[in-house]
């Protein structure tokens, strides 16, 4: 068994070798699959984190009852911390409720003579699932010493219906791409293949097996596939580091977060090489077996 598997494995590197122009295309043609896939894969990855990030920021205020001291008042965070879907409560006193709105909406000094009272003590309330903002507003609103909940459900919907498409998006897009992918490479192996049709068919005709005859091919689209899930690997390394430098530059993109690479490697390494090792296994087999039929 260890003979066979180094006859078909040195079999297979020396006919990626043999057929250099042809084995470079398909090289060249998953590595070129690899990084439009990647690199759409990463910016709906990275568009649906902003969203995400987004949506967090989307919080309920409730505002405090008028009524309770200050003791009663502080009191209230931990009751709001133990309703359901409350991931964090920060509480924003009168005096710096009034701050803010300065700070915000008064460039002229027009109110900065406004008594503190004017304003209510308030919690700002952040939520581990944001598409369950209603529900959350109805239990926030049902604690005692809260007067009333300010919450904007249509945006916190919007950003829940713009993270849906995106996904759905990005998934039928990526789909369709893995499928033309496969189809490139296995009609790229077919033009590698179809030079040793004699070949094969001589080997068939002295009673070689069509398992013995297969697996040169396999391995070979597997050494294919290794390759140019490599190249494509480091190539979308660089380009990424690219874009993310050139956000960081920006002075109008800087809003945006970009994933740091050093932190998602792994899975797109991991990724890249299934993927390349299937295109490669996979058009191999399709391509050898038209040949097989002797």
């Amino acid at each position: 068994m260890k003979h066979n598997f180094q006859y078909f494995f040195k079999e297979g590197v020396s006919n990626m070798f043999s057929h250099g122009f042809m084995s470079f295309a398909a090289i060249g043609i998953t590595v070129a699959c690899l990084l439009i896939m990647g690199t759409f894969s990463l910016v709906a990855y990275n568009a649906n984190e902003n969203l995400a990030d987004l949506q967090r920021e989307n919080a309920i205020l409730a505002f405090v009852d008028e009524n309770l001291d200050d003791n009663a008042v502080k009191g209230l965070q931990q009751e709001l911390e133990c309703v359901e879907n409350v991931s964090e409560c920060t509480f924003i006193s009168r005096e710096e409720a009034k701050k803010d709105y300065l700070e915000q909406y008064d460039d002229n000094d027009l109110y900065s003579n406004l008594d503190d009272d004017v304003f209510r003590h308030r919690y700002v309330i952040h939520m581990t699932d944001p598409g369950q903002m209603l529900a959350t507003k109805e239990l926030v609103e049902g604690v005692d010493g809260i007067a009333w909940v300010r919450a904007d459900e249509a945006i916190s919907n919007g950003f829940v219906t713009v993270r849906n498409i995106a996904s759905v998006v990005s998934i039928a897009l990526i789909a369709i791409l893995l499928i033309i992918s496969v189809f490139i490479i296995s009609n790229t192996i077919k033009l590698t293949t179809f030079d040793r049709r004699e070949e094969i068919a001589i080997m068939k005709m002295v009673g070689a097996t069509d398992g013995f005859i297969r697996w040169p091919f396999v391995y070979e689209g597997l050494m294919l596939g290794i390759c140019g899930a490599v190249i494509a690997f480091f190539l979308q390394w660089l380009l990424y580091s690219a874009i993310t430098s050139g956000i960081a530059n920006s002075d109008t993109l800087q809003l945006l977060r970009v994933v740091p690479f050093d932190g998602i490697w792994v899975p797109v390494a991991v990724i890249f090489l299934i993927v390349g090792i299937l295109v490669g296994v996979g058009g191999s087999l399709t391509a050898i077996r038209k040949f097989l039929r002797v």
